[in-house]
């Protein structure tokens, strides 16, 4: 396998649009690396540099030792699993799954072994006599990995491969890709769009938007300790409430409504809330008051709030309503009865809040209490 290389990465196109903006990071030897980020942010354009199939504008990029940015795609080493699976509809998954080595003419027989080798791996092996129109979407996303493992790359490149699949088979096939990465011990490079793919299948997460790098961590540091505003919601489901806030008296001043502050905030959180700034609570970080919950936390705001939408999901139960004209979600157990027009005391856990710059997004602490920050 290989590791690879990014130092300055850019691509511009002719009508002056910036897709890519100098992007340098490492991709390691047999990591799993998940590009990740909103439509339009650059992560496939990100992808297709490396494989070739965009002209790198300005920077470097190197598979091992090697600078790549002027060699075809075909020697770069690497091999590519697309959206759209890319399958030849006259041939069977066999042809299919073969095509690539008989391309650079190899031995029959080692053909064989290494297409009947990854069906095995995929268990696919009865589908071998099968055209692409006679599988399902599941099956015909395992042939098009399988195409990409015969070659045995140093590289595989997957761009958004789970994304024409209902939910119940992304699951399974992202299951079965993170397996095949352990198995085959292989650097992967991975693009997707969806959050719980990124948490769920990358070593490391980078973290895209505009074109530009957020952040590059692994997936609970993400979550636990974004580097600004937009990594901190775009990463979690339901994504993170932000609320403008200032101390005032000893409370937190959301709006027109006063958090009692129960606990002994952390000289960094006191200098950050001195200047209007952001407030950022996962849902999951909201408990219901009044003995709702088992254990509260050392650091709480207190609140009370009039509940807008109610949705039970069996497992747990969402709960709605508007924070300073800004729709806003707790995730509380389900056995915990509430009703729409309740008004109800919502606790925040301040030792899991993040405090953001209003102007910039800069996260300026991660955690409020003592020895919390960042």
């Amino acid at each position: 396998m290989a590791s690879v290389h990014l130092d300055g990465l850019k691509k511009v196109y002719p009508n002056g649009f910036e897709a890519v903006h100098e992007a340098s990071f490492e991709v390691a030897d047999r990591e799993f690396l998940v590009l990740v980020g909103p439509s339009g942010c650059g992560k496939s354009t990100l992808l297709r540099m490396i494989a070739g199939l965009e002209e790198i504008t300005a920077g470097t990029l190197r598979i091992d030792d090697r600078v790549v940015n002027d060699v075809p795609p075909k020697d770069r080493d690497i091999a590519m699993v697309f959206q759209n699976y890319a399958l030849y509809p006259h041939m069977d998954v066999f042809s299919n799954m073969a095509m690539g080595l008989r391309i650079r003419k190899m031995p029959k027989d080692e053909i064989r072994q290494r297409v009947h080798d990854a069906a095995a791996l995929l268990g696919i092996t009865e589908l071998l006599d099968r055209r692409p129109a006679h599988l399902s979407g599941g099956q015909r996303q395992r042939v098009a990995v399988g195409r990409a493992i015969v070659r045995r790359p140093k590289v595989f490149l997957f761009d958004e491969p789970l994304s024409n699949l209902d939910a119940k088979m992304r699951v399974e096939m992202r299951t079965e890709i993170s397996r095949l990465h352990r198995r085959l011990n292989a650097t992967m490079i991975y693009v997707t769009h969806d959050q719980t793919e990124a948490m769920t299948m990358g070593d490391r997460i980078v973290v895209l938007e505009a074109g530009r790098v957020q952040q590059i961590a692994s997936p609970l540091e993400l979550y636990d300790h974004p580097a600004n505003r937009f990594v901190a919601g775009f990463l979690g489901s339901p994504a993170m409430n932000f609320w403008p806030v200032h101390l005032q008296d000893g409370s937190l001043v959301v709006g027109s409504r006063q958090w009692t502050l129960e606990g002994e905030l952390s000289s960094v959180a006191r200098d950050a809330l001195a200047a209007p700034c952001v407030l950022g609570v996962r849902p999951e970080d909201l408990h219901l008051g009044a003995g709702g919950e088992m254990a509260l936390p050392s650091l709480r705001a207190r609140a009370a709030v009039e509940l807008e939408n109610v949705e039970p999901l069996g497992s747990e139960t969402y709960v709605y309503w508007h924070e300073d004209e800004v729709l806003s979600v707790a995730r509380v157990r389900p056995e915990l009865r509430v009703e729409v027009g309740e008004t109800v005391e919502l606790v925040a856990d301040l030792g899991r809040a993040h405090l953001f710059d209003a102007a910039t997004g800069a996260v300026l602490c991660n955690g409020m209490e003592v020895m919390g920050c960042i």
